[in-house]
């Protein structure tokens, strides 16, 4: 086990550390695009670039560029949908996304403002979604980077910190330690597991600001149901 992840994380490390660090910043940046991100795991590869972390050079390297990355593809998808948002959404690729997804998008926009941008940052679907909707609102664009910004800052210090630290108290213990390669490997599944479960909370605490008033009469928005977010139309 530590022989293996050992020679994954070298095959990692072995990347030119320039590289590593542009290919995170375009895989988030695809992963904040619209419907791009519905595909494109940025995630994953920012997570994986950060096990090779090496020095608080490239850590801070690292973050930054996720950072810039995902202000760059939200940036994107707001001025798409200022200028081509009705077109988009009426084009066989906003008929994929779902009209259900697009109402939703509107609504939670509408009743949170500032606050949905941030939120949406930790959500599925909604995530890539909601710059592009934004862009069809009177939002100002320096109001929406104002609150999308703090969100991809944490979420890079979040992802960044638990890959890096992970493999580097690894490379330290699996000379030592023959299980050292599960602590690693159990640290990364809790992470995402959080991030799971948290994805989870966010969605049922947002539950009735994305709800449809109108979906079921009579019914008020705390009780209604929030179908899972996906691509599919109604």
């Amino acid at each position: 086990m530590n022989d293996v992840l050992l020679w994954i994380l070298e095959t990692v490390q072995s990347v030119d550390p320039v590289l590593r660090t542009l290919i995170a910043g375009i895989g988030i940046m695809l992963e904040t695009s619209l419907l791009i991100g519905l595909v494109v795991p940025g995630d994953s590869i920012v997570l994986v670039a950060s096990t090779a972390v090496d020095g608080a050079v490239e850590y801070f390297a690292l973050i930054a560029t996720v950072v810039v990355g995902a202000l760059i593809g939200e940036s994107i998808g707001f001025y798409l949908g200022r200028w081509f948002g009705p077109r988009i959404r009426r084009s066989r690729v906003g008929a994929r996304i779902g009209e259900k997804n697009w109402q939703r998008a509107e609504r939670y926009i509408e009743r949170r403002g500032g606050i949905a941008v941030f939120i949406s940052r930790f959500l599925p679907v909604l995530h890539s979604l909601v710059p592009v909707t934004v862009g069809m609102s009177t939002m100002r664009y320096r109001r929406f980077l104002a609150w999308t910004a703090p969100a991809s800052i944490i979420w890079a210090f979040a992802y960044v910190s638990v890959g890096s630290a992970a493999a580097g108290s690894f490379r330290e213990t699996s000379e030592k330690l023959h299980y050292a390669g599960y602590i690693f490997v159990g640290i990364i599944v809790v992470f995402l597991l959080l991030v799971l479960v948290a994805k989870k909370l966010l969605t049922r605490l947002e539950r009735r600001h994305l709800a449809d008033d109108d979906a079921d009469s009579g019914t008020a928005p705390e009780s209604e149901s929030l179908d899972a977010p996906g691509p599919s139309g109604e």
